[in-house]
């Protein structure tokens, strides 16, 4: 039997065993659990803590791309990039936005209303994605940001591009650009990649139906810093890569002519090469600074634009809808001509006015023209004489002539403000208003009232279609190196009657798609069209130019806003006498040079009253410049041929 004493050393012994196997235990597993840990790291997780150790080394910032250029026909600049000098914030890398913002409100003059908007602005994106703190600065206010960079954790003085135009007269053509937004980001799936602080995506115009090619490719410059943020050195740097150019077929001379003729007017006046569809000019009035919109328009600014009754900030030239007036009656005779309603010499007598169904149409004449043709009735613009040959023609054959030449539907694809206008028929109007057509309503179509709606470019279409000799052309407004054939395939069929095509006739980039059924017709209206502009009595008679090199054939119109009361008819009120909302719409289109067509213009003034007072004196002065610029377009063309 043990003593109690060695028995009591036996249970302190395995007492103390027991112990140390539990605290060899637990220091295996701390020491398991540190060497497992330390491989993690060293191993597992060495990539990131690299980088975590990186990204205190060294600092990578995105680079806005440069925008493509975008030229006239003649190779010049018409939106260009500029340098600007710019100060970029990541809130997560600095310790303190507040003292950030008290230094930099000493360096830059920043106003609390403009730091409270930045402070917002951060508040609502994720820490690491930079904000613009200025983004126009001058050398000065920049030099001064790097003296205090060591200051300013978080903050980077970047030398960027921005957007520049040249001036305001092709500002509805080209746009302009802006910073991306939510609804950018939504729409343009190429977007989604390239969020970089200061990048600006085109809004309207050309800038943005080009912006997926104009854009470019994102660059980043990256480089070392020390522990206060102070940049050592540039590791490296890349530029990204810069949009593609873009050539259009405008002519910027012809631009800032027309331009400066349409000061203070609410008017658009478009210029077309009847071959090839070019688009020569193409201005709208009043225009804007597209500059205003590249760092953000000011509210100052953006309320005089949209308060302004002349609207603009809208391209007239491809989204104003206007009644064509008597501009239409080209396409009414014709129509009339092609369907065998009438002949040419059949004769009408005005008598100021005709009654039907108990209404009163009148002409704009008061005591009418007297007998009127074709041409004569075309030259002096009678509405009685298109009156009784709309009544005889009906609507629906009229509008199937006037989309063939281009009404009622969208001329360009490179605008996404552009509107198609309204070619009423029954079926139309039975469809869009749910109501019978009355016969009352073809006489007003037949002078270019009532339903019909129309843009200043597609009269300018219509009429190109016309001094062509009646051949559908597709215009284009972004040059082409494409060759256009159609001209020379209209002299050849002319000079050489019968014989076989040439080679090079036979590859074309148009389809020669004849838009008559005899082409006598389209004649009859072209010489109609010259004795309006150029035998007096013609409307257009006092804006002729008699040196044939510029002399042009014309016909003017007016769309009637508001409809003349008996008394006024009586009391034979001028538009000029009328308040400026009430006044029609002056409008003109016209080919020139009578000779040898090669353009084709539209002038629409909105309330200047009458075609012939307010628009053909404008296109006289357009077509001369457009005119004496031709040779030298010319031969940039053949230049520009030799070389495709």
């Amino acid at each position: 039997m043990l003593n109690s004493g060695s028995g009591n050393t036996f249970i302190k012994s395995k007492l103390i065993s027991r112990r140390m196997f539990l605290l060899a235990t637990a220091k295996a597993i701390v020491i398991t659990g540190v060497l497992g840990r330390l491989i993690s790291l060293q191993i597992n997780e060495s990539k990131k803590y690299k980088t975590l150790s990186d990204k205190n080394r060294f600092r990578e910032w995105k680079l806005a791309p440069e925008r493509g250029v975008i030229k006239d026909f003649f190779g010049t600049d018409i939106a260009s990039n500029k340098q600007v000098y710019q100060i970029h914030l990541i809130p997560e890398n600095t310790q303190s936005i507040e003292e950030v913002f008290f230094r930099l409100k000493g360096i830059l003059n920043l106003s609390d209303k403009r730091i409270f908007s930045l402070k917002r602005k951060i508040a609502k994106q994720k820490p690491w994605e930079p904000i613009i703190i200025s983004d126009n600065l001058n050398w000065s206010e920049f030099s001064r940001v790097n003296l205090f960079l060591n200051e300013l954790q978080g903050v980077e003085p970047i030398v960027s591009v921005a957007r520049v135009y040249q001036d305001n007269s092709s500002a509805h053509v080209l746009g302009y650009v802006s910073q991306i937004s939510a609804k950018d980001l939504k729409n343009k799936s190429y977007l989604k990649e390239m969020s970089v602080p200061g990048m600006v995506v085109g809004k309207t115009g050309l800038e943005k139906r080009l912006d997926e090619d104009i854009i470019g490719e994102v660059g980043f410059q990256r480089y070392e810093v020390n522990a206060f943020g102070k940049r050592i050195k540039q590791i490296k740097v890349d530029p990204g890569k810069a949009g593609k150019s873009f050539k259009t077929t405008l002519d910027l001379e012809v631009q800032k002519f027309t331009s400066e003729i349409l000061k203070d007017k609410a008017a658009s006046v478009c210029v077309m090469d009847i071959y090839n569809g070019d688009i020569i000019s193409l201005v709208s009035s009043p225009s804007y600074d597209p500059n205003a919109f590249v760092h953000g328009v000011g509210q100052k600014y953006w309320n005089n634009l949209i308060n302004d009754g002349k609207k603009p900030l809208i391209n007239k030239a491809i989204s104003g809808l206007y009644p064509p007036g008597s501009t239409i009656k080209t396409l009414v005779a014709l129509s009339a001509l092609e369907n065998k309603i009438i002949r040419p010499l059949k004769t009408v007598q005005c008598t100021g006015k005709i009654e039907l169904f108990g209404e009163k149409f009148h002409c704009w004449k008061k005591k009418g023209h007297g007998i009127m043709n074709m041409r004569s009735a075309i030259k002096r613009s009678c509405d009685v004489y298109f009156y009784e040959v709309a009544r005889k023609l009906g609507v629906d054959r009229l509008s199937e002539t006037a989309k063939k030449f281009g009404l009622g539907k969208k001329v360009l694809q490179d605008f996404s403000e552009e509107r198609s206008g309204v070619v009423p028929s029954t079926s139309w109007k039975k469809k869009y208003i749910g109501k019978n057509w009355y016969l009352g309503e073809t006489l007003h179509s037949g002078i270019g009232q009532g339903y019909f709606q129309s843009t200043p470019i597609q009269l300018c279409l219509m009429t190109a279609q016309i001094a062509n000799g009646g051949f559908e052309i597709k215009p284009r407004i972004i040059f082409d190196k494409t060759k256009n054939n159609l001209k020379e395939y209209l002299n050849f069929k002319n000079e050489n009657p019968g014989q076989p095509l040439p080679q090079d006739l036979l590859v074309s980039n148009f389809d020669l798609k004849p838009l008559f059924k005899n082409q006598e017709n389209i004649k009859i209206i072209k010489d109609a069209m010259y004795s309006s502009s150029n035998e007096p009595g013609g409307t257009s008679y006092r804006s002729r130019l008699e040196n044939k090199k510029f002399t042009f054939a014309g016909k003017t119109g007016s769309s009637q806003i508001k409809r003349f009361t008996e008394a006024q008819r009586e009391a034979e009120v001028k538009q000029e006498n009328l308040d400026y909302k009430d006044r029609d719409h002056a409008l003109f289109i016209a080919y020139a040079p009578v000779s040898d067509p090669k353009y084709a213009i539209s002038v629409v003034v909105e309330h200047g009253g009458s075609g012939s007072k307010a628009a053909a004196p404008i296109a006289k002065k357009v077509i001369k410049k457009v005119l004496e610029r031709h040779d030298l377009r010319q031969s940039t063309n053949n230049l520009l041929g030799e070389s495709i």
